[in-house]
C-alpha cells in the first residue's frame, strides 16, 4: 500500500481508504472481516457519515484493539433521531451525536472531524456562520477532534472550504463522470440535465480549478463516490456507455490534484481486494483515458441514484438509497431475482408505503425523481 500526506494535516493516509456506509446491511461479524482485510491490506483511513447506531456499534467493535492504527473521519452534524437520520446544525443534537460516535467507536478523539454535507449557499451559512462552528472549533480546542474537514458534492462549496482557513481537508464526490459536469452554485442547475457538456472536452473548468486550489493552498481531498454508485463498472448504467474497472475509477481520482485517499465503499473483503489491487496493476489495468475516449456515450444523465442516503429522513421511515438499490438491481434483469425480492420484502419499510411528500428530493445532491422512482418500485415488486 502506498500512503499520501493529507494536506496541511500531515497525516500520512492510505491511497485506498474504506468507506464504511454498506457496513449499516451487515452484521457485526462481516463488518469486523471487512475491516480486518481492508487493514491486513495495508488500508488505515476510515470514513463513518452514518448516524445509525448498529453501524457505529459494529465498526466500534471491529476496531476494538485497533484503534491506533486508524484514522477516523468523522461527521459532525449527522444525527440519529426518531430512528432515521437527520442532518442538523443545531448544536445540542450534534453534540449528542458526536458523543455516541465516540462512545460506540470506543476512542475519545476523531482524526478528521468532519463539518458534514454543506452543498449549499444556505447549508454553508447554516454551518460557517453561527454557533456550529463555534462548536466545531472547541471539539478541535480541546482535542476530542484533530482536524477540521468538511464534506461537499458542490465544487462551488468546497473552493470556500479550501479558502476559509478553518477547514483543513476536504471529502468531496470525484469520479470521471461528475467531473464532465459544469459547476454552479445553484444546486437544481447544477443537476440540470440541459447543462451537461455534448461531449467529453475535458474536465469541467470549475472542478479542474479546485484540485488545483487544494492543491496550492495544501487541502487534502477524500474521496467519495469513486465508482458512481457501481454504475461505473456497467456499460449498460455507465453514463459512458463502456464499463470501468475499481483500478481505472481509482487511477482516475488519484490522479486529481491534491486528492490523497480513495474512500470506497465495500460489501465483503473481495471488494477490499479488488480495490487495494490498484497498487500493483499495471499501466494498462489503470488506463481509463483510452477506454473513455472510445465510449460511446459522452454525458451523465440526470436523476442517477448512487445510494448516499443524504435524502433521509422519511416521514414513512422508509430506506430510500436502499430501495432505490434494489429497484436498479430488479430492473436490470428479465425478471426479479428471488434474491433481490428477498432482501426487498425484508426492508421494515417499502416502497408501496411512500406518501409522495417529496421532502427527500429537496435533501438529493443528484436530483434524483425519487417519487416516481418509488411508484415504479412499488408496481416492479408487487405481488
Amino acid at each position: 500500500m502506498n500512503y499520501r500526506r493529507l494536506g496541511k494535516t500531515g497525516l500520512m493516509v492510505s491511497e485506498i481508504g474504506f468507506g464504511a456506509e454498506w457496513m449499516g446491511r451487515h452484521t457485526a461479524e462481516e463488518c469486523s472481516a471487512v475491516l480486518s482485510r481492508a487493514e491486513e491490506l495495508g488500508v488505515n483511513i476510515l470514513d463513518c457519515w452514518m448516524s445509525n447506531p448498529e453501524v457505529r456499534s459494529s465498526l466500534g467493535q471491529a476496531l476494538a484493539g485497533r484503534r491506533e492504527r486508524w484514522y477516523i473521519q468523522g461527521h459532525i452534524g449527522s444525527t440519529w433521531q426518531d430512528g432515521q437520520y437527520v442532518r442538523t446544525r443545531e448544536v445540542d443534537k450534534c453534540s449528542a451525536a458526536f458523543e455516541d460516535l465516540l462512545a460506540r467507536l470506543g476512542t475519545d478523539c476523531i482524526d478528521l472531524g468532519m463539518i458534514h454535507f454543506v452543498d449549499s449557499e444556505s447549508d454553508w451559512d447554516a454551518a460557517m456562520n453561527g454557533s456550529f462552528l463555534d462548536y466545531v472549533k472547541g471539539l478541535k480546542a480541546s482535542g476530542r477532534i484533530r482536524h477540521i474537514g468538511m464534506s461537499t458534492h458542490n465544487p462551488a462549496m468546497a473552493k470556500r472550504a479550501a479558502e476559509s482557513g478553518v477547514v483543513e481537508m476536504i471529502l468531496f464526490s470525484v469520479n470521471p463522470a461528475f467531473d464532465m459536469h459544469p459547476a454552479t452554485d445553484d444546486l437544481d442547475a447544477y443537476f440540470d440535465w440541459e447543462n451537461y457538456q455534448a461531449d467529453l472536452g475535458g474536465i469541467d473548468p470549475q472542478r479542474a480549478e479546485l484540485y488545483k486550489l487544494c492543491e496550492r493552498l495544501d487541502v487534502g481531498i477524500t474521496v467519495m463516490k469513486p465508482y458512481a454508485g457501481g454504475r461505473l463498472f456497467d456499460e449498460n448504467r455507465s453514463p459512458f456507455g463502456v464499463a470501468l474497472t475499481p483500478v481505472q475509477c481509482i487511477h482516475y481520482c488519484l490522479t486529481r490534484p491534491a486528492v490523497a485517499s480513495v474512500l470506497a465503499g465495500y460489501d465483503t473483503p473481495e471488494h477490499v481486494e479488488q480495490a487495494a489491487a490498484y497498487e500493483t496493476a499495471s499501466g494498462e489495468e489503470k488506463d481509463y483515458a483510452s477506454v473513455l475516449a472510445r465510449a460511446p456515450k459522452h454525458t451523465f444523465g440526470q436523476g442517477e441514484c448512487t445510494y448516499c442516503g443524504h435524502c433521509k429522513p422519511c416521514p414513512a421511515n422508509i430506506d430510500i438509497a436502499m430501495v432505490n438499490k434494489y429497484y436498479d438491481l430488479a430492473s436490470m434483469q428479465p425478471q426479479v431475482p428471488a434474491t433481490v425480492r428477498a432482501h426487498y420484502q425484508a426492508l421494515g419499510h417499502r416502497a408501496d408505503e411512500c406518501v409522495g411528500c417529496r421532502a427527500c428530493e429537496s435533501r438529493c445532491p443528484f436530483g434524483v425523481p425519487i417519487a416516481e422512482r418509488m411508484v415504479k418500485t412499488a408496481e416492479l415488486f408487487q405481488e
